[in-house]
């Protein structure tokens, strides 16, 4: 059995979540968000970060703003919502308690 499938699965499941972690810190052009995930290992090309990023704001998790650029054109720099802030703030308790399961798993 090949574990590049389940290990592409797994960092799926946390993209989202790495995502508003990262908007939780400051707001972020999309660039700045795929550095972010790269430095951390999590490898995100932009094709699959745009479309994350429209369904958390279409879910109201998002907004953003549009700045000058001295480099070309305006960008779109996302921030979390009030609501993005309590939605991440509950996929924390998720997250703690995953961990938990896991390592009391492992240490069984």
């Amino acid at each position: 059995m090949n574990t590049d499938n389940v290990k592409s699965q797994m960092r799926k499941g946390i993209l989202e979540y790495c995502t508003l972690l990262i908007l939780q810190k400051r707001r972020a052009y999309v660039s700045d968000i795929i550095q972010s995930l790269k430095a951390s290992k999590l490898i995100v090309v932009e094709g699959t970060l745009y479309p994350l990023l429209t369904r958390l704001k279409n879910s109201g998790l998002l907004t953003y703003v549009w700045e000058e650029s001295t480099q070309g054109p305006p960008r779109k720099y996302y921030e979390l919502t009030d609501e993005g802030e309590l939605f991440l703030s509950e996929l924390d308790t998720a997250w703690d308690e995953l961990n938990q399961v896991i390592t009391h798993i492992k240490e069984q």
